[in-house]
Formats: C-alpha cells, structure tokens, sequence
C-alpha cells in the first residue's frame, strides 16, 4: 500500500515525533543524548530550520520545528540515519532503530503553537519521571536561561518575554493538548483527546447541542480516533446513534 503524503503546514511550524522501533529504547547513556541533539542542531541547520522545542523521552523524541523552505523530510531523514548509525556502532546491535516514518503535525495557529510547547516540555512529568523544570533533557532551561539549540524568540513573543515563562508553564490555559499515537486512543486519555476536539464544549453537552452540531461533533471524536464505546462513556449518547451518525 502507497505510502499517503505528509500533510504541509501553512505556518511552516510542525510538531515532530520519532520513535524507536517497536518502542525499543532510543540511549543508553547521557552521551547518547548529546549526540543526537549535536545531529540536531546540525542537521537543522543545513536545512534551515529552526529548532522551537524539544524533549528527549526514553523511547520517543519531540521536536517542535519551523520549516520555512519544506526541508523537512530530508532533514529529518538525515537525523535519524545519522543516530542509528551511531547507536548501533556503539551499542553493537543491527536493523532499525526508528520506527519507520516521523509523525508530523501541522501547527495552524498561536495558540496550538504554545499548547504544543507546553505539551513537550509537559511529557516527562506525565510520565512521572520529573517536573519540566527538573527533567535535563529538554528545552525548558533554555527558555528559562537562554537559547543554545533552540530558537526561543517567536514563543517569548508571544508569551511576553522570558520572564513569563514559568507562568505560561504553569497556566492551564494553555493545557489540554492531545497527539493520538496509535489507531485508537487508549481509555486512559480518552478525555484529554476528547477535550482536543471539543474545545469548551464538554463532552456531557454533546446532548444538548443541535442535532447538525452535535453530529459534527460525534464525527470529530471518531476521526481522533475514539470508539463508539468511549464516546458513548463520556458523552451519554447511546452508541447505536453514535455508530449511525459516525457511519458515513
């Protein structure tokens, strides 16, 4: 089966995810670490594009990334070519070390933009390894202390400078974003994809909407990947409207 074409970003702004295969670990080692961000930074920068975020995860990376001339792909490939080669010299094991192609989601706005910054600096606290400000590995000390790998001057912009960058941190305003990583979002974040698609319409009032709104909506959630029996659960409309109004 063809592979379906990357979707561009207008804004040129992506938020990256690479995997190890089969959820395999990625480094065994802090060196590990700062080789792939020394690729990083050097793989970017020949494809002029701009670093906004990242987060080095045991098994997954998250990169936010402004991609002005569509290099994308190539840098990406490159990056992730250039660490396996590494990792498996080092490690002296063979095949894979990704997991086939990167996810790649378009940021359409401002605010999208700063969820997803919140959201990869959020990851190792929602694992419960650290808070955002204690995990080493990511870019929130670089926004705290000064830009080294990063570009930090479009979201300080944004956020009013440097010295609001703990506030924004903490705001739930800017809370709630989702990335489905499967085919089916599991029970566990259920309610945050929920919350994604919905906006400031709770689940539970997907029954006092119009019925033409609330159809758009039940579509939606099925899109992002819920079952009929996780809507069902959350929004306590029946799954066979639910299966009707999502068949088509």
């Amino acid at each position: 089966m063809p592979r379906t074409s990357r979707t561009r970003s207008e804004s040129g702004l992506y938020h990256v995810i690479l995997r190890g295969n089969g959820k395999q670990l990625l480094f065994e080692s802090d060196e590990d670490r700062v080789r792939i961000l020394s690729l990083l930074r050097d793989k970017t920068q020949a494809d002029i594009i701009s670093v906004i975020a990242w987060c080095l995860m045991s098994n997954h990376i998250h990169l936010l990334l402004d991609d002005p001339q569509d290099n994308l792909s190539h840098a990406m490939h490159a990056l992730a070519t250039a660490y396996a080669r590494h990792f498996n010299d080092v490690s002296g094991r063979v095949g894979a070390v990704f997991q086939g192609r990167f996810t790649s989601v378009p940021i359409k706005d401002e605010r999208q933009l700063l969820r997803a910054v919140r959201y990869i600096h959020d990851n190792p606290e929602k694992a419960g390894i650290a808070s955002a400000r204690e995990y080493r590995w990511s870019s929130y000390k670089e926004y705290l202390s000064g830009a080294r790998l990063i570009s930090d001057e479009l979201v300080l912009g944004l956020i009013g400078g440097r010295e609001h960058f703990e506030e924004f941190s903490r705001s739930e305003r800017y809370s709630g974003y989702y990335v489905r990583s499967g085919k089916r979002v599991s029970d566990d974040d259920v309610l945050l994809a929920a919350r994604s698609v919905l906006g400031n319409v709770a689940p539970t009032g997907l029954k006092e909407l119009p019925k033409a709104e609330r159809d758009d909506a039940l579509r939606a959630l099925r899109q992002a990947g819920l079952t009929c029996k996780q809507i069902e659960r959350l929004t306590g409309i029946g799954a066979s409207i639910i299966s009707r109004v999502t068949a088509h």
